[in-house]
C-alpha cells in the first residue's frame, strides 16, 4: 500500500499493481479509463474495509438477504439428470479446432509473479 497526500486513504490496488492486472487481462485502456477504473476499484476495497470493520455477535445467526437461512427452510437439493444437448454437433461444427468431440483452444501464456 502506498500513503497519499494528508487526509488521503492509502491506496491498496497503485499504479503499477493496476498496470500489471490490466496487463494480465489484455486490456487496452487510456491512461483516463485506466485510472478512473483504478480509482474505482479502491473506493470498492476501501467499502469492503469498512464492512469489515464492523463488529457482529457470533450469536446473530447467518443469513441471506435479511431472512434466517436455517436447514428447516432450506429447498431440498434436486436430482441431477443428464440430458444430450441437440444442438451439440453443431456447436461443435463452428468450432475452428476439434479433438475427439472437445473444442481446442491455444495456449494461454503464464508467467511466474513474485
Amino acid at each position: 500500500m502506498t500513503t497519499k497526500a494528508k487526509g488521503e486513504v492509502a491506496q491498496a490496488i497503485t499504479v503499477d499493481i493496476f498496470n500489471h492486472l490490466v496487463n494480465l487481462a489484455a486490456f487496452e485502456l487510456s491512461p483516463d479509463e485506466g485510472e478512473y477504473l483504478r480509482k474505482e476499484l479502491n473506493e470498492q476495497l476501501r467499502a469492503i474495509r469498512e464492512l469489515e470493520a464492523i463488529e457482529v455477535s457470533d450469536e446473530i445467526p447467518i443469513t441471506s438477504h435479511g431472512v434466517p437461512y436455517s436447514a428447516a427452510i432450506m429447498p431440498s437439493l434436486r436430482e441431477d439428470i443428464i440430458e444430450i444437448c441437440p444442438e451439440a454437433d453443431d456447436i461443435l461444427d463452428q468450432a475452428p479446432e476439434v479433438e475427439e468431440r472437445y473444442i481446442v483452444v491455444p495456449d494461454i501464456p503464464a508467467e511466474t509473479l513474485e
